[in-house]
């Protein structure tokens, strides 16, 4: 079963940027920023983060939900294999983890962080941290999913 290489290409620089951004910023950003920053400073930086990583987050769940959309289109979803199958339903859930943090606990904090309200603000980046974590290892499950599925299943 194979893909347009285009269709792929923008699917896979999508997972690129919002999982190796996720991973980045989960397992290196996060225990430096924690050790060497106190709060103000640290939600602020992580607010200033977010705001720069979320637009491409946005631009990462269109690319691969569209180019996702399309390959199984393509083969219909009937023929698709069951590991694409998986990816979708693993990526819909990721993509409405990334909504509830948008539209949820990133307007509390950058809230939080003009009105220097640092506990509420700490309380909306631990509810971040969380959600992130959840979305990090549902998108290494789905690389896992994307590679090895096809024996796997």
């Amino acid at each position: 079963m194979t893909a347009d290489p285009l269709l792929r290409l923008l699917h896979l620089t999508g997972v690129a940027v919002w999982v190796g951004g996720m991973f980045f910023a989960y397992l290196c950003l996060r225990p430096v920023a924690g050790s060497l920053l106190e709060p103000p400073p640290r939600l602020r930086l992580w607010r200033g983060v977010f705001g720069r990583f979320f637009p491409w987050v946005w631009a990462s769940v269109a690319a691969i939900l569209l180019s996702g959309g399309a390959m199984m289109t393509a083969v219909g979803m009937a023929g698709a294999p069951r590991n694409w199958h998986m990816m979708l339903g693993i990526g819909v859930v990721m993509a409405g983890i990334f909504c509830y943090v948008w539209f949820g606990p990133y307007r509390v904090l950058g809230r939080a962080v003009e009105a220097q309200d640092w506990p509420a603000a700490g309380a909306a980046l631990n509810r971040i941290r969380q959600a992130v974590g959840t979305n990090l290892v549902l998108g290494l499950v789905n690389i896992v999913v994307a590679t090895l599925g096809r024996w796997l299943a």
